[in-house]
């Protein structure tokens, strides 16, 4: 532990991470090219929990919140399903995906006792240009951010850059009251990592500090609100939202993304910044 309760891995326990990460990304990867209009959200979910299991891991979404030994409240699937209008913590349920529909999809899973978490957003069938593009500028501004982070920077270059990014693509809401977070031996750790902010503040980026970032954009206003459900955020205007994360880590070399099948190493090279994974 550092400043704030801020936890820092040691390599093991980053290569831990990295096993979590990978089957958050090979499930994320599945349920990609499992979605399809007909299909509920709630079969997205199934096909989510077989997979997971299958490879050694186990769920930090199912159960998450939950209240005393009954386990009153806690969210009921392994993944999260964000339709449309919906920004994060949708619940898998009987919801029919439509030809035109976009859905965010939200996966965690832990190894040994540490935490992968990732979210894509996936269009179903034909989706209309412009939320092609909110999607496509919802993921730049993730890659952005993690592009900014480097050894001794600060914790908010990462959000200036996500905020920047989607300022220059157009007029996009950022979402309100939402950030990416520390990851480690808990899936919601110090620190936050907002998705606005000025550069060169917030806690120091060094080695053994993992972060998940995770901007939420939508077509319209950046104010929520959460459902009677008590988890799903819905946007206030009804317009359509779209969401991408990735859990990385910083290296002598660069940045690590732990829940990228190639360890980010395409999309870093792309930007011009230096790979850190092995």
């Amino acid at each position: 532990m550092f400043d704030r309760g801020i936890e820092i891995k040691t390599p093991a326990q980053i290569e831990s991470m990295r096993q979590a990460g990978l089957i958050v990304g090979t499930t994320l990867e599945m349920l990609r090219h499992s979605v399809h209009a007909g299909m509920t959200t709630a079969e997205l979910d199934v096909i989510a929990h077989d997979h997971i299991r299958s490879q050694g891991g186990t769920s930090n979404f199912l159960g998450y919140g939950a209240h005393g030994s009954s386990g009153a409240g806690g969210f009921p699937g392994v993944i999260c399903t964000s339709v449309n209008d919906e920004i994060v913590h949708g619940i898998p349920g009987t919801r029919t995906l439509v030809d035109g529909d976009i859905v965010s999809i939200d996966c965690g899973a832990i190894v040994d006792g540490w935490h992968g978490d990732a979210a894509i957003t996936v269009a179903v069938g034909n989706v209309a240009a412009e939320v092609r593009e909110l999607m496509r500028v919802t993921e730049e501004a993730l890659w952005q951010g993690i592009a900014a982070a480097g050894l001794k920077g600060h914790v908010s270059d990462i959000s200036h850059a996500v905020e920047t990014s989607i300022d220059e693509a157009g007029d996009y809401g950022i979402v309100e009251g939402y950030t990416g977070h520390g990851i480690g031996s808990a899936m919601h750790q110090p620190p936050n990592v907002p998705n606005v902010g000025r550069a060169g503040r917030g806690p120091k980026l060094i080695k053994g500090l993992v972060l998940a970032v995770e901007p939420m954009v939508t077509l319209g206003a950046p104010e929520n609100r959460t459902l009677d459900d008590g988890w799903t955020a819905v946007t206030a205007d009804g317009s359509w939202a779209a969401h991408y994360e990735h859990t990385f880590t910083i290296t002598d070399g660069g940045a690590w993304v732990l829940t990228a099948l190639d360890g980010g190493r395409e999309r870093l090279v792309s930007l011009g910044v230096p790979y850190g994974g092995p």
